[in-house]
């Protein structure tokens, strides 16, 4: 048996078989998830027209989805581009400029490829590193204009106190050199809150939405962090909160209703949590319980996470790989798991609402098979859609030995003789 597959992203333009037309684009023959068979013309980067499967008339370019489950594109809400694809590293991963902007740039299209055309990626600043690796994550950002986008988390280490000082004025720098979104670790900061209240203060200072990194195994100090953060302002995001999974079942509850009034969004990461090497020597083995957020009314998003890096050695940067872990874990169904790495991962990252019905952006995701449990499970063929074009496809294809199938099924049938 071989299974292969091959994903290639490319800005040329293609040909009438889906390419990279920037005109009209009809996908034909497409199933959605309430089981319609349907045609989807694109056209201006938006949904035109959803019509039966033949209704439409043909304009444009086609792209046959026969086969194929159309829904909309997951973003990756919580990755560490920076760090991606070190883990075989001879040494210490090299963080010049070219390596950092290259390494960011791969990151992302292999995002892209499973199907994100959006990604949050966290970018320390500070310290030795100073803002270089975050200037070269802002010319990633920039190369990568029109196949995805790519948004930029400053994190600083600590914030208060002496030392915080050089912290705080780093971050600012951060975000008027164009990080879109300011971060934090308050549990790398020997005055948490202090930490947080300064992030808040710099984001008010430039209306930036708010990105806090926590493990959240303290549960008076998480509560006090949610407090702090909600309410102030929209687009606040906590995560990954592995640590919750630790927590006693009641606490956990209190918790989980404190984040829900406080209206921020926790961010988890099914694959474990990507800084528990910097506190507990090993990986986090179950993200934050998910189930019992949503309960208790808190939006939670799913990411990755570390890719091939000093805290995860393995990993694919795939969106449903994420949803599969939560719903395998017992976490949420599989439409609520999908919905995590869709729908939940745009808002947390601001991007609009995506349905595939006429006037939403087209910012899409075929993968071969009939429902989203089939699809977490087994989903190797996949063709990704932004702003309207095809950016990546991936074709995988199966094949068994005749003479090793002719056995396989020969020998049910003399067990029955």
């Amino acid at each position: 048996m071989s299974d292969s597959s091959s994903a290639q992203p490319s800005p040329r333009p293609g040909k009438p078989d889906g390419g990279f037309d920037a005109g009209s684009l009809a996908l034909c023959g497409a199933r959605l998830a309430d089981g319609r068979t349907v045609d989807v013309r694109l056209g201006g980067g938006r949904i035109e027209a959803v019509g039966t499967a033949g209704a439409l008339a043909p304009q444009g370019a086609r792209v046959d989805l026969s086969g194929y489950l159309l829904l909309p594109a997951p973003a990756e809400p919580h990755a560490h581009c920076d760090t991606a694809l070190t883990a075989d590293a001879a040494g210490p991963a090299s963080d010049s400029p070219d390596d950092v902007q290259r390494r960011t740039t791969e990151a992302a299209l292999l995002q892209l490829g499973h199907g994100a055309t959006a990604s949050r990626t966290h970018v320390r600043v500070g310290g030795v590193r100073g803002l270089r690796a975050l200037e070269a994550v802002l010319k990633a950002r920039r190369s990568l204009r029109g196949l995805a986008d790519l948004s930029a988390v400053a994190v600083p280490r600590v914030l208060t106190g002496v030392a915080g000082a050089d912290g705080l004025a780093m971050l600012r720098d951060a975000v008027a050199m164009g990080a879109s979104v300011v971060g934090g670790c308050p549990d790398l900061d020997p005055d948490p809150a202090g930490h947080v209240e300064a992030v808040l203060t710099v984001a008010a200072e430039h209306g930036a939405p708010v990105d806090l990194h926590t493990d959240g195994d303290d549960p008076a100090r998480l509560a006090r962090l949610a407090a702090m953060a909600g309410g102030l302002r929209p687009g606040v995001a906590i995560g990954p909160c592995a640590g919750m999974a630790r927590m006693p079942r009641s606490v956990a509850g209190r918790v989980a209703e404190q984040l829900a009034a406080a209206e921020v969004t926790v961010v988890c990461l099914p694959q474990g949590d990507c800084a528990a090497l910097e506190r507990y020597g090993s990986r986090v083995a179950r993200p934050a319980p998910v189930r019992l957020l949503r309960a208790a009314g808190v939006r939670v998003a799913a990411g990755s996470g570390a890719l091939r890096d000093a805290a995860n050695p393995v990993g694919r940067g795939d969106p449903l790989e994420a949803a599969y872990l939560l719903a395998s874990l017992g976490e949420a169904t599989p439409e609520a798991a999908y919905e995590s790495v869709s729908g939940a991962a745009r808002a947390v990252q601001g991007l609009p609402e995506v349905r595939v019905e006429a006037g939403f952006p087209a910012e899409l995701l075929a993968v071969r098979g009939e429902r989203i449990a089939g699809v977490l499970s087994l989903a190797y063929s996949r063709v990704v859609i932004h702003r309207g074009r095809v950016v990546a496809r991936t074709s995988a294809v199966r094949e068994y030995c005749d003479a090793a199938v002719a056995v396989a099924l020969e020998l049910p049938r003399q067990s029955q003789r």
